[in-house]
């Protein structure tokens, strides 16, 4: 993200934002990006407008309208008239995400937006991602897989520099599937890995197991089949989409 940003210099490749080159044309290219850092670097003892017109100015400087503008947008508008150091952690990040857009960037970058915010503070900042994204180019960073399937759709995953994976959410979420079963008896797994498609196997408590298949087909009836064929008896079938977090952990934990 450093990189990206062109806080960090790269050892090797280059960043191109909007045409320019990020190590030849630092200034044009970091005009196009706005950037919330992990660490919301804030001065707490300005209040939300000046830091807001402060922030305006490093950029060449922006209109009061402007700054009235971004406070809206950011839902900072009951809070407005207090400093930084009054304001609960959520509201922290609204100004920060206020500042990364006060220069109205075309890409906007986010590095882990949502760390240490409340369930009702979690949902509100989402939202206003969501909002961002209708509009401008996002990208997000977190390790906390509920978030990105919450607001992006598009996934990256890097593992020790490298790309593992690059694809549109919903072709994540048809891309493989999982069937949860649950028999009268324990199964061996050996016997479950012969159905059809099957490329894994997990015993998740006693009697119920979760199928992973390859194919985006509904393999539900296939296993009723198997089921018949080896005089085993279903309890209760569910077909479910492997989450995020779960695809995280093979793509990492095999390489």
């Amino acid at each position: 993200m450093k990189i990206i940003t062109g806080a960090l210099l790269p050892d090797s490749g280059e960043v191109t934002i909007s045409g320019f080159d990020m190590l030849k044309n630092p200034i044009p290219a970091q005009k196009k990006i706005g950037y919330l850092p992990e660490h919301n670097p804030l001065y707490l003892e300005m209040y939300i407008r000046e830091y807001l017109s402060f922030m305006g100015d490093l950029y060449g400087g922006v209109s009061a309208q402007r700054v009235e503008e971004i406070i809206t947008l950011t839902g900072l508008s009951t809070e407005s008239h207090k400093k930084i150091e009054q304001l609960s952690k959520g509201y922290r990040q609204r100004v920060g995400l206020a500042a990364a857009l006060i220069h109205d960037p075309e890409i906007l970058i986010l590095d882990e937006p949502t760390t240490g915010l409340d369930p009702n503070q979690l949902i509100e900042i989402r939202q206003i991602i969501k909002n961002l994204g209708k509009d401008k180019i996002v990208l997000l960073s977190s390790h906390i897989m509920q978030e990105i399937q919450a607001v992006c759709d598009r996934v990256i995953v890097i593992h020790q520099g490298n790309l593992v994976l690059d694809k549109k959410m919903e072709a994540l979420k048809n891309e493989k599937q999982i069937i949860e079963v649950a028999f009268d008896y324990r199964i061996e797994e050996k016997l479950l890995r012969q159905i059809p498609n099957v490329v894994s196997v997990e015993n998740i408590f006693e009697f119920l197991y979760h199928l992973h298949f390859d194919t985006q087909e509904d393999m539900r009836s296939k296993v009723f089949d198997f089921a018949n064929e080896n005089g085993l008896k279903i309890l209760q079938i569910n077909h479910k989409h492997q989450d995020l977090e779960q695809l995280f952990s093979q793509l990492t934990a095999s390489r």
